[in-house]
Parts: structure tokens; sequence; C-alpha cells
């Protein structure tokens, strides 16, 4: 692997010594580097542990941040190792960068009350293993192929189980004691097994009602201990759990993303196991999204619009709150995908940890930093921090030994996210803004299908984009690899031709706020695009971005929509019967469209690179409709003839009442309290 400190140091603004056995022979430096207080970056992580060792061994090196990056399998590692420089600057620059900023943490709390779901005998045994750390409930679903152990050492609850519910340290089980065998007054003597007629007792100390000919020898078996009543009434009971220990070949929870502490297991892996014994105490995760209200697209006035994140949400952590008008997100099922916080079309769900900002300083320093070190046309490979992390690792080591095996490409730079689920059109499309010729998405079979179908509908948009402005080339895809058996498929991938970028590098960061990124990035490469068409079609899956179209003969210009738009889209004129429309606004929520109660309303998803588009249009006007009584206007001609015509065969307004339809309201008032052919409470 070349290395080039001069090189390196000159772009890092750095005096970089190379180091070939810092792990070993040369680790007093690394010691020395500790004892001058400043952050250290090691550009191995091979022997990451042996280094925290060393440190901890360090006097005063303690408060030291250490930041590991891999610059061997990534870049040191490929047949393009010679041309790897600038990606190694990059990478050593991006290293450098301050840790995430803290964010607000939720708590779970497990006292290691855990519930194991089961056949009895599988769950004895399994309770056998965790009996010593945890305290064990069984909830028997069946004898299973041996029976209950005769010695009754841990307490079995069994019936119909109606709901499981909750999270780690908050599990509600609820179930319905059904038969006639109390578990609590069983001694497990056998006698009614023996007694049985019809074999309709086995060994998990419950009754098969089909079975049973009602001869009740066993009753008289049971004798002094009485735990069999066959008049006892089928009662509901709950109780709660810290943990969930599950069985059954079938799941409690229907989602893919199941709640923390609920576990299903096999009988074979023991890390299950392992990871349950070490669920005792107080634990804390990231809060991992900040929810705006004020910006959520989701409903109005009870109709439903935008629900992207809770159709995306793989743990069923976001659920509608109709009262409030707003979504829910319970924060202690949030897995932290960041799903939600990439189909959000208004920017109301953005992902914490880290924040997009963040995100956004990394990605321009990667790119920077590797450009102005002379690379060209670089690419961003972002890719999760488990599974995708192997997988490139792989990748490098498979391109040492095999020759035809190429490995990662000098111009490819991996990046490792959270989720990759996590990030959507507004930050790579900056990240083209800032020079990158490709952003690629690293699928490893881990995330939900609802997932690879979100990322791909936001490339999707994100690519009509950057076509319809002129750059030519595939700027985004998704890269599929589950195993070391798909590495050949990553190899020819990484290998994709560059696309265009702009001419001219952005200079602006990534905000917090999601339709502002997602604006500066759009007016950059607009500016640096090689055609502007009047406006670029986009896909209808997943679009932000659009306009309305309206069937003015069938709006009559009742603002319905004005009062359901959430983005401040729709606007009405004061002085004049207008509607008016920012396409800039638009979110595609579709809240206009449910509302508009002529359904005179239909979305165009488009992106429109005319000054137009951040002004605001008139899309309808009509004359206004003037009180026959006063003159005043209060209505739209087109309005109150279609009320008129409505209701001209209504009972209720024939003659004079039908006439003061056509009067303002204070117009009304006078005229029922001053004709005196209008009936009165007092007259009768």
């Amino acid at each position: 692997m070349p290395l080039d400190p001069k090189g390196l140091g000159a772009v890092l603004n750095e005096n970089l010594t190379l180091h070939s056995t810092l792990c070993r022979r040369e680790a007093g430096a690394f010691q020395q580097a500790l004892g001058q207080g400043e952050d250290v970056v090691v550009a191995c992580t091979q022997e990451a542990r042996l280094f925290g060792e060393i440190a901890d061994q360090t006097e005063g090196a303690k408060a030291v941040p250490i930041r590991f990056v891999n610059i061997r399998e990534t870049g040191g590692w490929s047949k393009d190792a010679a041309r790897a420089m600038p990606k190694m600057a990059a990478l050593l620059a991006a290293a450098r960068l301050p840790d995430a900023e803290p964010v607000p943490t939720v708590t779970y709390k497990s006292a290691g009350r855990l519930l194991i779901i089961g056949p009895l005998d599988a769950a004895e045994r399994a309770a056998e293993l965790l009996g010593d750390t945890l305290d064990v409930t069984i909830f028997s679903t069946g004898a299973g192929s041996d029976g209950g152990l005769q010695e009754r050492r841990y307490p079995v609850l069994a019936g119909r189980i109606e709901t499981l519910s909750g999270w780690l340290g908050a599990f509600e089980f609820k179930w319905q004691t059904n038969n006639a065998i109390d578990l609590d007054l069983c001694t497990r003597c056998n006698a009614c097994i023996a007694a049985c007629p019809e074999g309709a007792i086995g060994f998990d100390y419950q009754i098969d009602n089909a079975a049973c000919k009602s001869h009740r020898a066993c009753v008289k078996a049971c004798g002094v201990a009485g735990a069999i009543d066959f008049t006892r009434e089928p009662q509901g009971d709950s109780e709660t759990f810290d943990l969930v220990l599950d069985l059954r070949t079938t799941p409690a929870f229907t989602q893919q993303a199941r709640p923390q502490g609920y576990f299903m297991w096999d009988g074979r892996d023991a890390r299950t196991l392992i990871e349950l014994r070490g669920l005792v105490g107080e634990f804390e995760k990231p809060r991992f999204f900040t929810y705006k209200q004020k910006l959520c697209a989701h409903s109005r006035n009870e109709k439903t619009g935008c629900s992207a994140c809770i159709d995306v949400c793989s743990a069923s952590a976001i659920s509608s709150d109709y009262t409030h008008q707003q979504i829910k997100v319970n924060p202690n099922l949030c897995v932290g995908c960041g799903a939600c916080t990439t189909v959000c079309p208004s920017g109301a769900l953005s992902f914490a940890y880290p924040r997009a900002g963040e995100q956004g300083v990394k990605f321009k320093t990667l790119i920077s930093t590797y450009l102005r070190a002379g690379g060209q046309q670089p690419a961003l490979l972002l890719h999760s921090q488990q599974a995708g992390e192997r997988l490139i690792g792989d990748l490098g080591r498979a391109a040492r030994i095999d020759p035809a095996v190429r490995g990662v490409p000098a111009r490819v730079l991996p990046v490792a996210v959270w989720h990759t689920a996590s990030l959507g059109l507004d930050v790579w499309l900056s990240a083209v803004a800032y020079g990158a010729s490709n952003v690629w998405v690293l699928m490893t079979g881990e995330e939900a299908p609802q997932y690879l179908e979100a990322v791909r509908a936001q490339m999707n948009v994100a690519q009509a984009i950057l076509n319809g402005m002129g750059y030519a080339g595939e700027h985004f895809r998704i890269l599929h690899a589950r195993d070391a058996r798909d590495l050949a498929a990553l190899d020819a991938d990484l290998q994709a031709p560059p696309a265009q970028a702009p001419a001219k590098h952005a200079g602006f960061a990534v905000q917090a706020d999601k339709r502002a990124t997602l604006e500066l990035a759009l007016d950059h490469l607009l500016a640096q695009a090689t055609q502007t068409p009047a406006l670029i079609p986009l896909p209808a899956q997943g679009a932000p971005l659009g306009a309305l179209a309206l069937d003015k003969n069938a709006c009559t210009m009742c603002l319905s929509c004005v009062n359901a738009c959430p983005a401040g889209a729709l606007q009405d004129n004061p002085q004049a019967p207008q509607l008016k429309f920012i396409e800039k606004n638009c979110v595609q929520c579709g809240l206009c469209v449910k509302t508009c109660p002529e359904k005179a309303l239909s979305l165009v998803p488009q992106l429109r690179l005319s000054p137009q588009r951040k002004e605001a249009v008139v899309l309808n006007e009509m004359q206004p409709y003037a009180c026959v009584r006063c003159g005043k206007p209060f209505g739209t001609l087109k309005a109150i003839e279609a009320m008129l015509g409505k209701l001209a065969g209504h009972a209720m307004f024939q003659g004079e009442a039908l006439e003061r339809l056509k009067m303002c309201g204070d117009c009304r008032v006078i005229d029922i309290y001053s004709n005196p052919n209008e009936s009165r409470i007092t007259d009768l």
C-alpha cells in the first residue's frame, strides 16, 4: 500500500510521520501522541482493541479521544492503490471531525422479569439456562414432546393469549384462563393423568376439552389439592414483564423491527440467551428523531393527507393522532432507521442522531478534501456500520489475494451511516452539488422491504431532477450484496462509470430544515445546469415537489383547500375572490385534493425551473357576488349560484327563504327581524 506522508500532510495541513508497526515496535509513538492531549486518529482498525488497552495503561490518556479509520481495505488493498492517496486524505480528514453532539435519550428499566412463551418442555429447558440471572415465568402452549418436569421450578401460566404489547421493561401480557385445571394449585402428582380414561390430560397439566368425555374421574383423583374445577368461568388476566422469549414459530409481533426486549429463539443460537442475560438494569438509547408538528402534512379536519412515515416504519412506532391533527411517534419502539425522515416531504420529521447538518459536514469534508488532493469524479458509497462494513472489508481482502478482484476503486469513498435508509434526496443532491459524481447505497438484506422501495423512489426523483437539468449519467444507484458470495457482483458494480457533476462545487451547509437544504441544492445545481427546460416531470411515487392542476369548471372558490394546506402553498386574497398557489411550498401531501368538495384539484409531481416557481400565481379567480339588499360582495357568483341550484328544491328554502340566501350575513339577520311575515316564538 503506497503511502506518501508528505503529500497527505500537505493536504491535511499537518506534518505526518509514516509508521508501519505502530501497534508493535512503534507503540511508543502512539503513547507519545496521547501524551500531547490532542485528538488522535489511527489509520487502521485492525488493532483497535490493542490501542485501547495501550491508552488505558498510558497516564493521562483516558480523556484523549481516539478515532480509527480504515484506509487499508477501503483503498490500500485495491488494484487502484497507486491512485488512492486523495481518498486516504479524505477519509483521514473526515475522521478528524468532532463526534456528533449529544441528543436526548430514551431510557429503559429492566428488573429481569422474563416471560417465556412456548411448549412446556422447551420453555423449562430455556428457563434452566436463564433462571440463575432472570426471574422466569412460563406461559405454556402445550406439553411439547417431553412434557413438563416433575418438579415445578418456575411459575407456569396457561390459557388463550389475547395480546402482547410493549417494549423492554414494559411488556403487557394479557391472556384468558380457560381450563379446568388451576396450575397454581396443581402439585404435578400426576393422579389426574392416571385417572383420566380418555387420556385427555397431558404433561402440560391442562385438559384437552375436545377429548374429555366428562367422566370427572380427574376431579376425584385430585382430591385435597382441589386444582380441577369444571365450573370455573373463563377469566381474563394480565401481567407486566421486562423481557419476552418466544419459542413459537410465529412471532407475537408482525412488524419486521420487533420491540427491544422481545426475542425469538429456535433453541440453538446461544447468542440470544447471552443477550437476554445482559438485559437487567437501566439502558439508554438516542432519541433518533425530532418532530415539528406545525410542518406535518398528515391530517387536517379529519382528512388524511401524507402517511409516508406511517407506511414505511418497520417498527410500527408511528401512528395517527387525529385529535391533534398530527402523528405520534413512540420513542420506545423507534429503532432509529430514519426511513421516516427520508420519506417525509415537509421535514416535519428529521433524523437527530447524527443530525443532517453533521452528515452534511462529513460529506462536504470528504468530497472537498478528495478533490483538493487531486482526486477526480468522487463517488460516495453509503453502507451500514455492521453488515455493510464487513462486506467492504471482505472486498478489500479479496482484492489483496485474488487477481480477478479489483477491490474498492480509488474514486469510491465508503461512508458508514447509522442506517442506509436514514438519508434522502436532499442530502444526496447536496453531495452532488459538492462535487460527487455518484451516490451509491449498499443494501445488505438486513433492511425492511419497504425501506428498499422508499430509497429507490427517492433515487428516481433525484435522478429525474439531475437528468432534467442536463447532468448526464446515472448518479444514484442501490447496490445489493448480502454476504461474501456477492462480492464479485459488488466488485463489478463499483467499477461503474462516473456521472456528470456540476462544474463549480457548492459551498452551502446542509440545514436542519430538509426543505431549506433541498432548495439550496436545487438552486446550485440549476445555476450550473447545462440545460434549463421550463419544467421537469417527476415520478409520482416519493416526489416532495410539484404543482396542482385545477378544474376551473368544477371549482366554486370555497377556499376549503386553503384552510387544509399545511405548507402555505395555497393562499387566498383578502381583497378579491382569488386562489393563489406557490409551487415552491407544495409538498404534494394531497390534503387539498382530499378536502376539495368539488374534486377539482389533482397533484402534478414536477419541478418548475423558472422563477415563477417561487412566486404566488393565481390558479383561479371569480366575479364576486353582491348582496341583493345592500350590494356588498360576500361570495363568488359561481358559489352562490351552485348553492341556489342545490337548495331550490328543498322545502325549507322556498320563496323568501331562498331569496335570503342571496343576502350577506348582516342583511339576512335584518330581513328576518324586519319581515312582518316571519313567525315569532312570542306569537305562538
